[in-house]
């Protein structure tokens, strides 16, 4: 099968592996499309995400959907013929080449989380990790292209949770990338009262505009209508923290979301109010991530919630160079890689 291997910082190659071999617990799963993950892919592409430095070479790809096409004889919740959101390859059964996921091959593995519970062998001992939580079946009425979203979708939704939004909050979000827009279009369906969008450039402002923003904003140039219930730093810029402290009322909170570019994060707590909190959330709660899934297929069901909004480029598995091109010169919102 193929995969997309970073063979060395900046370079990639698509490249025959095994087909992987699904154990008890696993599916083996057929890819029907994946997306890139504008910052973590590339950043895994240039050897700049944390932990993966010095791990080239290594598969990518963490965003995809596929069919079950067999599963192992301890698997209860995956079928031959169920769609299977989040499949990945750990082991590529290649001396010398690692897993930075692996999403993007051909085939994968989805793996029970559930039924590993059940029989008590979620733990390290027996080969678990955290991301199986999130490889779950998806009903055949929601299709690949929207079930792909999924993987973005459900991250931005659970980190309502971790930042302890609700309905009614007035929230700024910097940053109208992928995950900024998804914060901006999920905050309108989960029903937050203002939402404000920074971003430099222009055609991001206006497409936040048409997903449900109620303003947007060069950086220097914001002007919200009250203090703030939150501000969401969608970017990872430590110096964004500055910015936002004066804009909350007493209690809000600075929602960091994604990897900080800087390990020091200064607080000048002058410029905020007596009280408020920083919240870091630099990798999904899973739980939360799972749980989110059923509310975000209804709004998709409802024509509510549409991939269509987002998918802005596509491309062939064979041009896969070229979509990391055009993220690169940001003017990818989601790009779908479709599978033959």
């Amino acid at each position: 099968m193929k995969s997309v291997i970073a063979v060395h910082p900046g370079h990639l190659e698509i490249i025959d592996t095994p087909m992987p071999d699904p154990g008890p617990y696993q599916a083996l799963v057929r890819t029907e499309c994946a997306c890139l993950c504008n910052r973590t892919d590339s950043e895994l592409l240039h050897g700049n995400f944390p932990g993966m430095e010095d791990k080239f070479p290594f598969a990518l790809g963490h965003e995809s959907v596929g069919i079950v096409l067999a599963v192992g004889k301890k698997v209860r919740n995956f079928a031959v013929g169920d769609r299977a959101v989040g499949g990945l390859n750990f082991d590529l059964q290649m001396e010398g080449v690692d897993s930075g996921w692996g999403g993007f091959g051909e085939y994968t593995l989805a793996n029970d989380h559930a039924a590993m519970v059940e029989d008590g062998v979620a733990n390290e001992a027996n080969g678990w990790v955290e991301v199986y939580e999130i490889q779950t079946k998806v009903d055949a009425d929601i299709s690949p292209e929207e079930a792909v979203l999924l993987c973005t979708w459900r991250e931005v939704l659970g980190a309502f949770r971790d930042f302890h939004l609700q309905p009614g909050d007035d929230v700024l979000i910097f940053g109208a990338g992928p995950v900024g827009l998804s914060f901006v279009k999920l905050g309108r369906l989960f029903g937050l009262r203002w939402i404000g969008i920074v971003d430099r450039h222009a055609e991001k402002r206006e497409k936040a505009l048409s997903l449900g923003a109620d303003a947007a904003f060069s950086p220097g140039e914001i002007q919200t209508p009250s203090k703030l219930d939150a501000v969401i730093d969608a970017v990872g810029r430590a110096e964004i923290l500055h910015q936002s402290l004066p804009l909350l009322r007493r209690g809000g909170s600075h929602c960091i979301y994604g990897v900080l570019t800087h390990p020091i994060l200064h607080i000048d707590k002058t410029q905020a109010d007596f009280n408020f909190n920083v919240l870091v959330h630099q990798w999904p709660t899973r739980k939360y991530e799972r749980e989110s899934q059923e509310q975000l297929c209804q709004w998709i069901l409802e024509g509510k919630l549409t991939s269509a909004d987002f998918i802005t480029h596509r491309f062939l598995l064979a041009e896969i160079h070229e979509a990391f091109d055009e993220v690169a010169r940001r003017s990818v919102v989601k790009a779908l890689i479709e599978y033959s």
